[in-house]
C-alpha cells in the first residue's frame, strides 16, 4: 500500500510540475511593454549591394500620390491602373521579368517576398522623391479575393480612395477593412505561443502558421541588429526586443497599404537596403550555410513574403517620446473597426455592421480564397 502511495505522489508531482512549467511558459505579458521596433538594424554579410534599377521615371515632378504596382505576369494585363493616372503617379514594376541591364527603371533585383520586393526597391531607389502627398502599395492584379469590395475589384477601390483622411490620424492605413483572415480577430493566438507552435507542427503546409512562428525571430532579427547596437538602445530607456509567448501583433491583410511621406522619412534609406537585403539574404543558400547565427529571411519564398507583410504597419508607426513602439497601440492602431475604416478609407458610411470586424454587403470570402476563373470577363 505504501509503494502505491508513495508512486501516486510522484505522479502527482511530477503533474504539478509539467502544470506549472505551461502555465509558466504561457503566462501574460505586461501591457505596457514598449519595444524597440523602430529602427531596421540588421546587418547583412552580402558584399555587394542591388545596383539602382527601381527608378520610377518623372517622381520628382508628380504632386499626386506614387500608385506603386507589384506585377507578375500571372495577374494579367496590368493596362487595368492607366485609367487612375489622373488621380495617381503610376509606378508599374514587372517583378518577373528578365532583368535589363541598360536600364535604371521600374526594375527589382529578383523576384522575391511577392510584393515585398518591388515595395522595398521603390522605397531605396526614390528615396528622395517620394510625393508629399504620398503613397500607394498595391498587388498588380485587379481581381483578387482579398480586395476589399464586394466585386473583389481594385480599381474601385483606389478610384474612391480619401488620401487625406487615409493618412490623417497616424500616416499609414491598410487597405483592408474587414478583420477576415488577419490577426485583427480576438481568437487569434499569438504568433510565439505554444498553439501556434503546434499548429505550424501538425500542418507544415500552412504558409500561415509557417509565418506566424517565424515572426517573433524575423522582429528580433530585423530590429535587434549587434549586440553592441542592442544594448546602446535599451541603455537609458527599458524598450523590449522579443515578442512575448503570450504577445500577439494584430495585423490586417494583405500587404496593401498608403503611407505618408513623412512615415517613410523616419527610416533613413540605408535601412530600407538593410530590410532588403535580410530578404534577400534569405534566399542565398551559401549565406544561409555560412553564417548559421544570422537572422536572415526564411528561404520559403511563401513565408518571406508573408512575413514582411506583418511588418509593414509597425515600420511605418510613429515612435513614443521614449522612442519605442508600444504593442498595444500599434495593435488599436492596425485594427480600427470595419465600420470606421470603410468610412474613413471609402466614404462608405453608414454601414449596418454586426460586430467591430465586418459590415453587411462589403466583403466576404469568396470559397477556398480563390475567384473564379471567368471573373474578369464576368465583372468588366
Amino acid at each position: 500500500m505504501g509503494r502505491k502511495i508513495h508512486r501516486s505522489s510522484i505522479q502527482l508531482l511530477v503533474f504539478a510540475l509539467a502544470l506549472f512549467f505551461i502555465l509558466y511558459l504561457n503566462r501574460p505579458g505586461s501591457k505596457d511593454r514598449s519595444f524597440s521596433w523602430n529602427k531596421v538594424r540588421y546587418k547583412t554579410a552580402a558584399t555587394t549591394l542591388p545596383e539602382a534599377r527601381g527608378i520610377c521615371p518623372n517622381l520628382s515632378e508628380s504632386k499626386k500620390p506614387a500608385l506603386i504596382v507589384s506585377h507578375v505576369a500571372g495577374d494579367g494585363d496590368p493596362a487595368w491602373v492607366d485609367a487612375l493616372s489622373k488621380r495617381y503617379h503610376l509606378c508599374v514594376y514587372n517583378v518577373d521579368k528578365v532583368l535589363d541591364k541598360t536600364s535604371k527603371y521600374l526594375q527589382v533585383p529578383m523576384n522575391r517576398g511577392h510584393e515585398a520586393i518591388t515595395y522595398l526597391t521603390f522605397l531605396i531607389d526614390n528615396y528622395a522623391e517620394i510625393p508629399a502627398s504620398g503613397a500607394v502599395f498595391v498587388h498588380g492584379s485587379r481581381f483578387a479575393w482579398h480586395n476589399d469590395a464586394p466585386d473583389y475589384d481594385n480599381a474601385a477601390l483606389l478610384a474612391t480612395l480619401d488620401f487625406e483622411r487615409a493618412l490623417q490620424s497616424t500616416g499609414y492605413h491598410n487597405l483592408r477593412c474587414d478583420w477576415s483572415t488577419s490577426t485583427c480577430l480576438p481568437s487569434a493566438p499569438a504568433q510565439g505561443s505554444l498553439e501556434m507552435r503546434l499548429q505550424s507542427a501538425v500542418a507544415p503546409w500552412s504558409d500561415r502558421a509557417a509565418s506566424d512562428v517565424a515572426l517573433p525571430k524575423a522582429l528580433a532579427a530585423i530590429f535587434g541588429g549587434s549586440l553592441d547596437e542592442y544594448q546602446a538602445v535599451h541603455r537609458e530607456v527599458d524598450l523590449h526586443l522579443h515578442l512575448g509567448r503570450t504577445e500577439i501583433v494584430r495585423s490586417q491583410c494583405c500587404a496593401q497599404f498608403i503611407v505618408s511621406r513623412e512615415r517613410v522619412w523616419q527610416h533613413s534609406q540605408d535601412e530600407y537596403v538593410a530590410l532588403r537585403q535580410w530578404l534577400l539574404d534569405g534566399a542565398d543558400g551559401r549565406i544561409n550555410f555560412r553564417s548559421r547565427n544570422e537572422k536572415v529571411a526564411p528561404m520559403d519564398d511563401r513565408v518571406a513574403g508573408r512575413v514582411l507583410s506583418y511588418l509593414w504597419h509597425i515600420l511605418f508607426a510613429k515612435p513614443n517620446a521614449d522612442g519605442g513602439l508600444d504593442l498595444e497601440q500599434l495593435n488599436r492602431d492596425a485594427c480600427p473597426s470595419a465600420q470606421e475604416c470603410y468610412c474613413r478609407l471609402y466614404g462608405r458610411c453608414n454601414l449596418q455592421c454586426p460586430n467591430p470586424g465586418t459590415c453587411w454587403g462589403q466583403y466576404q470570402v469568396p470559397p477556398y480564397f480563390k475567384l473564379p476563373d471567368d471573373w474578369p470577363e464576368t465583372h468588366p
